[in-house]
Order: structure tokens, then C-alpha cells, then sequence
């Protein structure tokens, strides 16, 4: 055992802040100092909201798969000319609207390439698809970069944007196109996506004008464990700033069928005791944040299970369908029955419960 990590775990439990240096040396833990680190984090989660275990019902719609930016860690995204490429029409949306209320969904979820014929209309248009069937239905849509995108179509400003998807019915936007938010690692997976920096300008101003968004991190390719920690304090920075993140949504890089590890730049994702201490040693050095997200389209269901033994308060959604963890390689990213939910928080003697988008509890 490391000799300082106990004294380390028992000062964070009492309140210090980590460093993001002693946050890299978490990170980095091996042996039975992992299950001391997880334990810390459970006991962290449990202080701050106890043993519930939430998730939402959600359906993802996947409105395009045309895409500006073809970053090397996805799979999904293809240029328009490209076999394979489509871009949903609105009937089909709506038919998609229609089936999610069917399945009593509260939240639509959009997961769509950065399509480059797209502007403020088209993303307007797409919560308008949504809110003309079904008004009661939650649109969380539309990241940062999408945000930026649409910007440079109109001319208008960032704000200006965020505030006509606002108006328009957005419930809250999307804190995806994170994935590292160091520039030097950007460089590499995703050189077409906005800055870092840009990226956290324009979560500031949503939070600003009251639209709640998440934060994720996309860990396990090309990326180094102070790096992962120096975006956590980044992230933990604008939470301090704005209090507008709802949560914090590690997603596992998913590499078989991504440019980034066919062309041997990346390495094959995360190993498992990565998969751990990322949930563990989020939950300890967020500490203004209540939510940690296990991915479970991402994890699979055993380590998700093991994940919320390691600061982990929250499976995400049904979701009903996920091609982009799909197109990357993972094997079982589909669908999540809350009666399957209901088995695994029950085995661990945790209480599964319904929440809205902004973790209002059903």
C-alpha cells in the first residue's frame, strides 16, 4: 500500500479538496489500493445522496450520421457522400416521437453527427418535431460544437443561438464534445471539434441563461491520467462558477471499430481497474458535484453494477438505442429495462428510483 493514500482518503472524506495532483496519484493506484480508493468513493457517495440509484426513461433519436468533424475515436460519424450516410427526415422523427411516448418516455435525447447543412433552423426544427406530438417530453439535445456550428450559419453569437434553442423548448443541452478538454490530446482525436476553452465558454454562457447542461469525459484512448484529472478540475471550476452541470458522465472510449485504434494511435480502451477508479476518483475530486453517471452501454452491465460500488449514483437512461456506442464496437448498448435496473441496485441493497432530466426524482 501506498503510505499515503489512507491519510489522503480519510482528509478527502473530511472535506479537503484534492489536487489534481493527488488526483493523478489515485488515478494511477494498483492493487488492493483500488478497493480502498472505491470504498472511500462509496462511502462519499452515500454521505451525499444516500442509496438511491436513479435513471430516466429516455429514448435516443439518431437524427444523422453525417458529420463535419470524423473524429478518430468514433465510428458512427460519415461524410454525406458515403454509403451508408442518412439524415432522418421530420416524419420519421415524429415516428419516432410517437413510438417514445408509447414506452411512457420522458426525455428525448438526440445523438446526431455535427451536420455540416445544419443551422439554428435545423436544430429549432428538431425540438419543434418533438414538442408539436408531445409537449410533455423533455428535448435534451445538442452539444457545444453543434452550438458553435450553428453560430457560424447565422452570424449570430453563441448566446444568441442558445437563447432561440431556449425559446424554442430545449430543456437542457448536452455537455458532449468534451471528451479530453486538453488541447494537446484535442489535437489528436478530435482536431475538427471546437477548442477546449471554446467549449467551456459556451457551457458558461447556457448555465447563464439558465440551461442546465451535463459533463462528460471520454477516457481510455490517447489520453494521460493527469490529463483525465486536469479535465476534471476544469470541470470542476465551472461548476464552482455556475452550479449548472446536473451531472458527470464518464463514457469509456469503445475502440474495435475507430480510426484512432485500427490506425494504432490509440490504445484499446480502458482497462477494468481504469473503468473503476475513474467512477471512484471522479466522485472524490467533484466534490460540488451530487450525480455521478455509469455509462452502462459502455461498462456492460456487470462492471456497471460494480461501478455503483465505487461512487456511482446514477444509470443513466433506457435509452432504447445507442449506434453510436454501437457503430465503435460495443456489443450490448441497446436497451436497459428498469426490471433488469431494478435486479442490480436491488442485489447491492440500493434503491432504484425514476427521475426527471434535472434529477427531479418521479
Amino acid at each position: 500500500m501506498a503510505p499515503a493514500l489512507i491519510p489522503l482518503l480519510s482528509d478527502c472524506l473530511a472535506g479537503h479538496r484534492l489536487t489534481p495532483g493527488e488526483g493523478e496519484f489515485l488515478m494511477k493506484s494498483t492493487g488492493r489500493d483500488v478497493f480502498r480508493i472505491t470504498a472511500a468513493a462509496d462511502e462519499m457517495r452515500e454521505k451525499k445522496v444516500g442509496d438511491i440509484v436513479t435513471y430516466v426513461r429516455n429514448q435516443n433519436l439518431h437524427v444523422t450520421n453525417i458529420c463535419k468533424n470524423l473524429c478518430g475515436f468514433c465510428g458512427f460519424g460519415k461524410k454525406a457522400t458515403d454509403p451508408g450516410a442518412y439524415c432522418l427526415d421530420r416524419d420519421t422523427i415524429q415516428a419516432g416521437v410517437r413510438q417514445a411516448q408509447k414506452r411512457n418516455v420522458t426525455e428525448i435525447c438526440f445523438l446526431s453527427g455535427v451536420n455540416p447543412a445544419f443551422d439554428l433552423d435545423s436544430y429549432t426544427g428538431l425540438v419543434a418535431a418533438v414538442h408539436g406530438i408531445a409537449p410533455e417530453i423533455h428535448v435534451h439535445a445538442f452539444s457545444p460544437d453543434e452550438v458553435a456550428h450553428a453560430t457560424k450559419r447565422v452570424k449570430l453569437t453563441t448566446a444568441e443561438v442558445l437563447a432561440a434553442l431556449r425559446d424554442a423548448g430545449l430543456g437542457s443541452l448536452q455537455g458532449t464534445a468534451a471528451e479530453i478538454l486538453i488541447e494537446s490530446v484535442r489535437k489528436v482525436i478530435c482536431p475538427r471539434k471546437i477548442s477546449g476553452a471554446e467549449w467551456v465558454r459556451i457551457i458558461k454562457e447556457a448555465h447563464k441563461l439558465g440551461i442546465r447542461t451535463s459533463a462528460t469525459i471520454m477516457y481510455g484512448s490517447y489520453e494521460s491520467a493527469r490529463d483525465q484529472v486536469d479535465h476534471m478540475a476544469i470541470i470542476r471550476q465551472v461548476q464552482d462558477e455556475t452550479h449548472g452541470f446536473t451531472e458527470w458522465i464518464p463514457m469509456s472510449y469503445i475502440h474495435p471499430n475507430t480510426p484512432l485504434f485500427t490506425e494504432g494511435i490509440a490504445r484499446p480502451g480502458a482497462t477494468g481497474r481504469e473503468d473503476l477508479l475513474m467512477i471512484a476518483v471522479s466522485r472524490l475530486f467533484l466534490d460540488n458535484f451530487d450525480n455521478v453517471q455509469v455509462s452502462w452501454g459502455k461498462l456492460g452491465l456487470k462492471m456497471t453494477q460494480l461501478a455503483l460500488l465505487c461512487g456511482g449514483n446514477d444509470l443513466a437512461g433506457t435509452m432504447f438505442t445507442d449506434e453510436v456506442s454501437v457503430d465503435a464496437g460495443a456489443g450490448d448498448a441497446s436497451y436497459l429495462d428498469p426490471v433488469v435496473m431494478e435486479r442490480m441496485t436491488t442485489d447491492l441493497g440500493r434503491v432504484l428510483r425514476q427521475r426527471t432530466t434535472l434529477y427531479e426524482l418521479a
